[in-house]
């Protein structure tokens, strides 16, 4: 997703459920104050949900996001080190329980989500 790169997140890492991101605030991401914006979180946990979700589901079954909740604990500037872990907590045969987490350069919770996606399986 270009917007992601705009944003300074780069998804470098994936297993079975997870999907992990380093993530450097750009400009884009901020408000005037250098401060990022509360709203890029829904966007960079959305998509961490989403790829944690898509890795733990067979080839050719998606998922859709049905709702995404964050909350921001901490007020990181644009150019601080962070890091993005999307998880799956619960997998159903059509739902998805995934949530994601942002941390500092000292692991300290910057921001945290839990969402529920809808799974669309191929068809057999």
């Amino acid at each position: 997703m270009p917007l992601l790169g705009q944003l300074g997140v780069s998804f470098e890492r994936y297993g079975e459920g997870w999907a992990e991101a380093a993530w450097t605030p750009t400009e884009l991401a901020g408000n005037p104050f250098g401060i990022v914006h509360g709203g890029v979180y829904g966007v960079v946990h959305d998509a961490a949900m989403n790829f944690a979700a898509n890795a733990a589901l067979e080839s050719g079954d998606r998922v859709a996001t049905l709702d995404v909740s964050y909350q921001t604990r901490r007020a990181p500037k644009v150019g601080d080190v962070l890091s993005v872990r999307g998880e799956v907590v619960q997998l159903t045969r059509q739902i998805a329980y995934v949530e994601s987490t942002v941390a500092d350069a000292d692991d300290a919770v910057v921001s945290r989500a839990l969402a529920t996606f809808i799974v669309r399986r191929k068809a057999e």
